[in-house]
């Protein structure tokens, strides 16, 4: 049986002509939406969600191409843009009535729900992402040696076709790998969990890609065009990130400013999938900013 979130239930929501999104709902009160990252699924809000649900309406999709949302072919570059998924999410919570809520993403989510801001900023009220750079200072902090921890970005990158047909190959010994070189604590992913992130990820190969190459693509675009207008995130702003800056020698705190007027910038001693290893820390952080 796939694990759930205990006590949420679990919906289908149409957000864009052919793409309904799969997204568990609970609790009741001002709304958050949790955006999950690569290569998992909404499930890695567990914790983080049953908690929140206390006092908060909490919505966990799967983002378009992932778990059990609709994976639309990739018919051209916006297919898998953040700025379409970041519009699907809008779509979402106003199908639930909301047209105002908090925002948090990990990872991928965390790219999706910067450009959520960016877009939607009178949507947003807060926004958190969980251990990643906006999209154009990633691909300007990774250079030398010191980009092969990224190599999944590079290879993702490629025009269609070969990496789908590298990665189904060996589905999970691929996705697999992140979820152990990730992980500090191997037990915050439990058997029957990981089993379910590579399931999803194993049927969801070339909509995965798409995501990633749209980062390489498209979604630079979006955000060089914002840099150079100025356009910042004007929402209570947190950020959760490891120590990025040591190992690859760029100031996070220092990009994220840029970004952001209204920062809280955490450097946390959590592994990547820090809403799984450390949810309680997490939980804390997004109640922290919520009072913002």
């Amino acid at each position: 049986m796939t694990p759930t979130i205990s006590g949420f239930d679990h919906q289908h929501i149409t957000v864009a002509d052919g793409v309904a999104l799969n997204v568990a709902v609970g609790g009741s009160g001002s709304p958050i939406v949790l955006l999950h990252g690569f290569p998992q699924t909404h499930l890695m809000w567990r914790h983080v969600a049953a908690d929140l649900a206390a006092d908060h309406t909490v919505i966990c999709p799967d983002l378009r191409g992932y778990g059990d949302s609709d994976k639309p072919a990739e018919d051209g570059p916006d297919t898998y843009s953040k700025r379409t998924m970041a519009t699907d999410v809008v779509r979402l919570a106003a199908a639930f009535g909301f047209d105002r809520f908090a925002l948090a993403g990990h990872d991928r989510g965390a790219l999706v729900a910067i450009r959520a801001g960016l877009d939607h900023p009178g949507v947003i009220t807060h926004l958190a992402s969980l251990d990643v750079l906006p999209t154009l200072d990633m691909w300007d902090v990774m250079h030398g040696a010191s980009a092969a921890v990224g190599f999944h970005l590079y290879l993702m990158a490629q025009p269609p076709g070969l990496p789908e047909r590298m990665i189904a190959a060996s589905a999970d010994a691929f996705f697999g790998h992140f979820l152990d070189i990730w992980t500090r604590d191997p037990e915050a992913i439990p058997a029957e969990v990981r089993a379910a992130y590579l399931a999803a990820s194993r049927g969801a190969v070339d909509s995965i890609v798409a995501d990633y190459r749209a980062s390489a693509g498209v979604d630079v675009e979006h955000d060089t065009a914002d840099r150079e207008a100025g356009h910042r995130l004007t929402m209570p702003v947190t950020v959760l990130q490891q120590d990025w800056g040591s190992a690859l020698g760029f100031d996070a705190a220092g990009l994220w400013h840029e970004w952001a007027g209204d920062l809280d910038h955490r450097t946390v001693p959590y592994g990547h999938f820090m809403a799984e290893e450390a949810p309680a820390g997490v939980t804390g952080a997004l109640r922290d900013l919520l009072k913002r």
